[in-house]
């Protein structure tokens, strides 16, 4: 009896370390899917967001600069995120009041939809509220038709655009976010798209909007659109972008907000507290950062010593910068005038650098230019001709 007790006990406790160790894999990777987050801190001032995304990214619009990222850079499943790209490139490439007659491929397209049938008749910016607001599949069917004459042209439409504003970790197979293994993208590059995006008034308008009434034109008649987006209700600021949902990309959200003259944007990844990650990221991103602008494209800087003369330089662009609110006190800036320059320079040469930084590190080194032409003193410019003359007779000479 004794024995067979003991021989219960040994099988229990096997069965028990062989649960354990074989849940361990299992447990490792869920734990390696999160990572831990990195962003732009200064003597660890800034207190980083609760976020639930597996990715997540957040970057100022104006400036591009990346707030805050969470393996921003790591390829998932954006689904119907992809319809930021497919709305942008419609508009883009087509009339708003161009009128689509709707295929039997479009209309066939299934999950969510705006319920197109074969033959119906409708114009762009109706299938844009459809696609945006909605989130109809068979509405990015009908655009991507109707704007680059085939599915195929426009997805490979879609990724060239991808490449031209830096989307490069991005590969689209469809422009609607259907579940496909070769379409993928990142946090930071839907990040991106939404910024390009979103300087579009005909795309900021409907993403911006809550509800839509889509009128067809063929058979007439009409039906209510209600956006997607939570956010617009949860966080007084937000005016856009786009959800996504599949089984395989998980609660997805491209966000955007706007305040006091600035917009943030971020994008959220297989997020099971999407609109709540989102709040969190954009308010953090408005209490914690400032945008600051250095100088205006052709604003004069400095001046540059040559020949006696100062010479202002001015910026060659606008220049801005995103950072710590905190950071503003400990900001140095200087221009750096070439040493080696002489006369006589033409507008637009480069005659030095404007530098910002903190501490050791440089954050802003932009080319300042002359704003006009500077030429010789007239008794120096004769002389000077007099030698370019001299030499190039004596190389004619030699030749």
């Amino acid at each position: 009896m004794v024995f067979l007790f003991r021989k219960i006990q040994l099988i229990i406790l096997s069965l028990f370390v062989y649960l354990l160790t074989a849940s361990t894999p299992l447990y490792a990777q869920n734990a390696m899917e999160l990572t831990v987050e990195t962003a732009k801190q200064y003597g660890g001032k800034w207190t980083l967001p609760s976020v639930s995304a597996h990715s997540a990214v957040l970057i100022d619009a104006d400036t591009g600069q990346v707030l805050y990222e969470r393996d921003g850079k790591k390829q998932r499943p954006p689904a119907s995120t992809t319809k930021i790209m497919t709305a942008i490139l419609a508009i883009e490439l087509a009339g708003l009041d161009e009128v689509s007659t709707v295929s039997e491929r479009a209309g066939g397209v299934g999950e969510s939809t705006i319920y197109l049938d074969k033959g119906d008749k409708i114009k762009i910016s109706e299938l844009l509220e459809g696609a945006l607001l909605s989130s109809g599949n068979d509405a990015c069917v009908a655009l991507a038709e109707q704007t680059a004459g085939s599915l195929d042209e426009f997805i490979c439409l879609m990724n060239q655009k991808a490449v031209s504003i830096g989307a490069y970790q991005t590969h689209f197979e469809n422009p609607n976010g259907l579940p496909d293994p070769e379409h993928l993208s990142t946090a930071y590059d839907l990040a991106l798209m939404a910024r390009y995006a979103m300087n579009n008034p005909v795309f900021s308008d409907i993403v911006g909007m809550k509800y839509a009434t889509i009128q067809f034109e063929y058979p007439p008649k009409s039906q209510q659109a209600k956006n997607t987006n939570k956010l617009l209700w949860n966080y007084v600021y937000a005016d856009g972008v786009k959800t996504g949902t599949t089984n395989a990309a998980g609660k997805c959200l491209v966000a955007s907000a706007s305040r006091d003259d600035r917009r943030l944007i971020c994008a959220v990844l297989n997020a099971p507290d999407r609109f709540g990650d989102a709040a969190r990221l954009l308010e953090w991103g408005f209490q914690t950062t400032t945008t600051l602008v250095i100088g205006k494209k052709g604003a004069s800087a400095a001046y540059c010593e040559l020949a006696d003369r100062r010479i202002p330089m001015v910026f060659s662009e606008d220049v801005r910068i995103c950072l710590n609110k905190d950071q503003l006190v400990d900001l140095k800036s200087y221009a750096e005038p070439n040493q080696d320059r002489v006369l006589p320079i033409k507008a637009g040469d480069r005659l030095g650098y404007y530098i910002v930084s903190i501490g050791d590190q440089q954050l802003i080194k932009t080319p300042l230019v002359a704003a006009e032409d500077v030429n010789l003193p007239n008794g120096l410019t004769d002389r000077f001709n007099i030698i370019v003359n001299d030499l190039l007779d004596f190389f004619a000479k030699k030749g």
